[in-house]
């Protein structure tokens, strides 16, 4: 995972550093997608009850820095019932764009056609303590799903 210093919901600055020494799942999502974001949003609020483990850090990367500020992920995380372990962050767009390709190697992009400006992966990240990524899972598939808390808690395990 390269070097990252982002902004939580909270307005604290979140570093990789803070991440480390704890498995984690990350997502990426904006709070304006009227389509495949409600469903992956969705799949971490599960996730909360199927890893609970407070070691175990759920964390949503913005793809829409520009729109979705700490206090619009503010709002949306209440709204979708994020916990304590579950982080929203947002930062400069290039600093996410830099994560999301160079660190989690997924697609990004936000220079689309207008109502559809914003492409972006629907895998669910799970990184290991050390903050190497040791899986990508479809949002979308169940038996994906069930393979990534196995292996969350494999990790949270050791």
């Amino acid at each position: 995972m390269p070097p990252f210093s982002l902004v939580e919901r909270s307005g604290r600055t979140v570093r990789e550093a803070d991440l480390a020494g704890h498995v984690w799942v990350a997502d990426f999502v904006f709070t304006r997608c009227p389509d495949v974001c409600p469903a992956i949003t969705a799949r971490m609020a599960s996730l909360q009850s199927k890893l609970p483990d407070p070691d175990v850090r759920l964390v949503t990367f913005t793809v829409d820095p520009a729109h979705d500020t700490p206090a619009v992920l503010t709002d949306y995380a209440r709204r979708v019932g994020a916990g304590e372990r579950w982080w929203f962050l947002t930062g400069a767009r290039d600093d996410i764009a830099r994560l999301v390709h160079d660190g989690f190697h997924v697609a990004f992009a936000d220079d689309g056609p207008p109502g559809q400006e914003i492409t972006h992966s629907d895998r669910l990240m799970l990184v290991d303590p050390a903050l190497r990524i040791r899986g990508s899972y479809h949002a979308s598939a169940p038996e994906e799903l069930s393979q990534l808390v196995h292996d969350a808690h494999q990790l949270a395990a050791r």
